[in-house]
């Protein structure tokens, strides 16, 4: 009974047959290794002292095993650094691709930032543990061309796209968070200033997207999504003066994500995709830029 229901409801498709179709079977398996990285370049004046700084989060790697029975989805990670104990970060990752909207939501906090601080206080290195990263990025599209373009055939494998096409994209970005520092800095240099550096910056744009199938072999996606912030709450604070970004000024999230898929049999395929999302800010009081990625290898097969 439920196996029926799910049937009917994989197989009624909201795409045009003649682009994108299911994929034959039941099931989908996928082993992926995953990482991610995130990287930060930050300056701001409070109170006449100038501050710039690049921090880098340590690289996440990850593997999974992923799921898909009927269009239903399921997938575990583990990380062995986590289990060694050599990696203390937590992050968590939810993606939703369908014909008309697409999620990308991420979650960090990390302790393994590390990184530089100059300025007219003077120099001052900053070592993993005495920073802690609290940071969130979402993008959610859509798709105008949903009939004939598809996001899931890139980045899920739960939809086959059979030939080329594109769609023009609608798009929403927000990113936000804080970089704090530490006890652990001042004890290991006293007399060092105390830093919080906060963004939240919310973003509309748009772009576009192409899947290029090249026989039937190939599956090449390529999206770039340009958003335009309306909205920002940026500040940087150093021993309890707050310095906050003009409100006024042209700033942007890019949001990009790209995927190559090989069909080695109709059973079997390989791919790689990725997704980044990074900031161009130009603000003379404060300017917090942050590139963060995501990249996944992996091997699926069909059943």
């Amino acid at each position: 009974m439920v196996d029926s229901i799910l049937t009917v409801r994989y197989k009624r498709s909201p795409y045009d047959s003649n682009y994108v179709v299911r994929p034959e079977g039941k099931l989908t398996l996928k082993v992926r290794v995953n990482q991610t990285g995130n990287t930060f370049h930050m300056k701001g004046t409070v109170n006449n002292f100038h501050q710039e700084a690049d921090f880098s989060t340590k690289h996440k790697t990850t593997l999974s095993v992923a799921a898909n029975y009927r269009g239903l989805g399921l997938g575990i990670a583990i990380n062995p650094a986590k289990w060694a104990g050599v990696y203390k970060d937590y992050e968590l990752n939810l993606n939703v691709y369908s014909s008309r909207f697409s999620l990308d939501f991420s979650y960090q906090r990390a302790e393994t930032l590390s990184g530089d601080v100059s300025g007219d206080r003077g120099p001052l290195r900053l070592e993993e543990g005495e920073a802690v990263l609290r940071m969130a990025n979402l993008v959610a599209t859509y798709t105008f061309n949903h009939r004939r373009f598809s996001y899931p055939a890139a980045f899920t494998q739960s939809y086959i796209q059979r030939r080329s096409a594109g769609s023009w994209l609608a798009a929403v970005s927000y990113q936000g968070g804080s970089i704090t520092t530490t006890d652990s800095l001042t004890k290991r240099l006293p007399g060092s200033p105390s830093i919080r550096m906060y963004f939240g910056n919310f973003g509309i744009g748009g772009g576009y997207g192409y899947n290029w199938v090249l026989g039937k072999k190939w599956l090449i996606h390529l999206s770039v999504m340009p958003t335009f912030v309306v909205f920002n709450r940026n500040n940087l604070t150093v021993n309890g003066e707050r310095q906050k970004a003009r409100p006024v000024a042209l700033n942007m999230i890019f949001n990009e994500r790209v995927a190559i898929i090989h069909f080695i049999s109709k059973r079997y395929f390989v791919g790689i995709t990725g997704v980044m999302n990074n900031t161009l800010f130009n603000n003379d009081r404060v300017t917090i830029n942050q590139n963060k990625w995501r990249a996944r290898a992996f091997l699926g097969m069909r059943f």
